[in-house]
């Protein structure tokens, strides 16, 4: 057999695999559902279940990550024109999705939520490392939506002000807590408050006050080709676009929030994109692209296109974007930046710290000649 003919079997597989996860898992739910009885419906072997995925749980990460990815757009010609609307609109498109909801979301199966999936939070409290994962990904949900507001705000859309952050943290913080609630007590939770709740924080002043630490990572000039792979941004679903000045940031699993460093310090103007690296393919990869695809496919929703975020995020499963920046190996706390000009790599910076310190360099033209003068 050919190794085209080969892949291509392979690919086969794992989709009957995925098909029959997904119906046992709605069927039985996670905890309910066995590799055996996935097996039995693809009619595969167990092998041929563990030949592609690690195990249950990364079979059922898996299952979610697609159902996130492959969801129709909640598109209705409407987009909001202000903050409070935009946050509503945003607010709906997780209530509408909760269990029993006499809105559902058309297309949208109930095994899925904005929180996961209800049958996965346990999981995630007693696993250490998806537990980190995920605390890192809900920071950049609120980076994304902090983004979006500021841009319906009229700002730039690449500056990320701590207002808006603080504000979409709130909103999230909320959202994810009413989710988890209406699986043990749907009763009490009243969808029309929830989204007034969210609303009402547009009107309060909730700063984000976190900051990195003061910056001890030198940026250092450089002179290298540029020479990225091709990339797939998850929160516009399209081909990134990695061309012209642009912010690299490679950051592993636990350091994504680091980007907010970016955000607040670099020119007006500038693109990011944010390249997530780990060296779990299993589990943590599928947990990232379930997380920035739900949370991307609620702001196109919500917000116009203008002011939905122009940063990308970029899953770096292979670490072939990490290397074209420069770093060879990835772990879950990688945190290196680079700026790209043109078809060059002229400053990095590599280490705790790194998405600071290369922002504030890169604040004047001076600072920007001074690195590549080095």
């Amino acid at each position: 057999m050919s190794r085209q003919s080969r892949a291509a079997l392979q690919q086969r597989n794992r989709d009957r695999v995925l098909a029959a996860a997904k119906a046992e898992f709605a069927e039985r739910g996670f905890r309910g559902a066995t590799v055996d009885d996935i097996a039995e419906r693809a009619d595969l072997t167990r092998g041929a279940v563990y030949s592609n995925f690690a195990g249950k749980r990364a079979l059922y990460l898996a299952v979610l990550a697609a159902e996130a990815e492959g969801a129709p757009e909640l598109l209705d010609g409407r987009p909001a024109r202000t903050p409070v609307a935009a946050v509503g609109r945003f607010a709906r498109t997780w209530v509408d999705r909760f269990p029993g909801s006499a809105n559902p979301v058309a297309g949208v199966s109930q095994l899925r939520s904005p929180m996961l999936a209800h049958d996965l939070i346990p999981e995630l409290v007693v696993d250490e490392c998806l537990r980190g994962s995920f605390v890192q990904l809900i920071k950049l949900d609120a980076i994304l939506l902090g983004l979006a507001l500021a841009g319906l705000d009229g700002g730039g859309e690449s500056v990320l002000p701590g207002r808006w952050l603080g504000i979409a943290e709130s909103v999230i913080t909320l959202l994810y807590g009413a989710t988890q609630l209406s699986f043990v007590a749907p009763e009490f939770v009243d969808r029309a408050k929830v989204i007034a709740a969210c609303e009402q924080m547009v009107h309060h002043r909730i700063d984000d006050t976190t900051r990195a630490m003061a910056d001890t990572v030198a940026v250092t000039g450089v002179d290298e080709p540029w020479t990225p792979p091709p990339c797939r941004d998850l929160v516009h679903t399209v081909a990134a676009d990695l061309s012209g000045a642009n912010v690299v940031a490679v950051l592993g699993m636990n350091k994504l929030g680091a980007v907010a460093d970016i955000l607040r310090d670099q020119p007006s103007g500038g693109r990011t994109t944010i390249a997530m690296a780990t060296a779990d393919g299993t589990e943590v990869a599928q947990l990232a692209r379930l997380a920035v695809s739900d949370i991307s496919r609620s702001l196109r929703a919500a917000f116009p296109c203008p002011a939905v975020p122009g940063m990308q995020v970029v899953l770096d499963e292979s670490g072939k974007l990490a290397r074209s920046c420069g770093v060879d190996t990835v772990d879950d706390d990688t945190e290196s930046a680079v700026f790209v000009d043109g078809e060059r790599v002229v400053a990095r910076a590599t280490g705790a710290g790194a998405c600071q310190a290369l922002a504030k360099t890169l604040g004047t033209l001076e600072d920007l000649r001074s690195v590549r003068s080095r």
